[in-house]
């Protein structure tokens, strides 16, 4: 349910579309609704020139993870429940642990 109101508060701030159609926004709108659902930044890494973002509630039952374009749309990439952050380190694929 969160996730359909962030995504209909991103469906009314669209900009023109690229090439693969994204749920996007201004920025600054979409952090506040992200805020509204009570989750904060858990991870932040770099794509090229974009800023990948997982946002998750306290508990991690729900989670978003965005994309942040350099000229300041910020687009829903997916998003969950249940989210898991272990401390353990996974093997490389093909690696025995």
């Amino acid at each position: 349910m969160r996730a359909l109101a962030l995504a209909a508060c991103l469906a009314a701030t669209t900009l023109p579309a690229t090439a693969q159609t994204l749920q996007c926004g201004p920025r600054e709108r979409v952090l506040e609704r992200i805020a509204a659902q009570d989750q904060t930044r858990r991870a932040i890494g770099l794509a090229g020139q974009a800023v990948m973002e997982l946002y998750a509630d306290a508990e991690g039952a729900h989670w978003l993870i965005t994309v942040t374009l350099p000229d300041g749309r910020m687009c829903l990439l997916a998003n969950g429940v249940n989210l898991e952050m272990p401390d353990e380190v996974f093997p490389a694929r093909g690696t025995q642990s």
